[in-house]
């Protein structure tokens, strides 16, 4: 989100930020807190001793890498601007917010003494 900041312009060019942040809560709502709440399943099926790596499947982690590879290529093969850094700030508020679920769970965990 940071980056994609960077990327706006100053001054009028800043309400992008609006753009970014309603796309990004589209994107939360519609689609990662889908994920997040399989995630979550997945985790609190976890023994001791998991494997940090476990976490998500090996789907969730070939798209993390997709993302990251295009993420890569798209500043190598453009000039970042204002359009890449609506789409940075869109897809970090997505992620930011669904993040909320991580730590409802773990905040209800802690209420009922399940971590110590």
């Amino acid at each position: 989100m940071f980056r994609g900041w960077g990327w706006l312009d100053p001054g009028s060019g800043r309400l992008w930020l609006l753009v970014a942040i309603v796309l990004g809560t589209f994107k939360s709502l519609l689609i990662l807190d889908k994920v997040a709440r399989r995630s979550l399943a997945r985790i609190i099926l976890f023994k001791d001793g998991t494997c940090l790596g476990a976490v998500y499947s090996w789907k969730t982690w070939l798209l993390v890498v997709l993302m990251m590879t295009a993420g890569l290529i798209l500043r190598r093969v453009t000039q970042p601007g204002p359009v890449i850094g609506v789409l940075y700030g869109a897809i970090g508020w997505a992620l930011c917010l669904s993040s909320r679920l991580g730590w409802e769970q773990w905040i209800r965990l802690l209420r009922n003494h399940a971590i110590t």
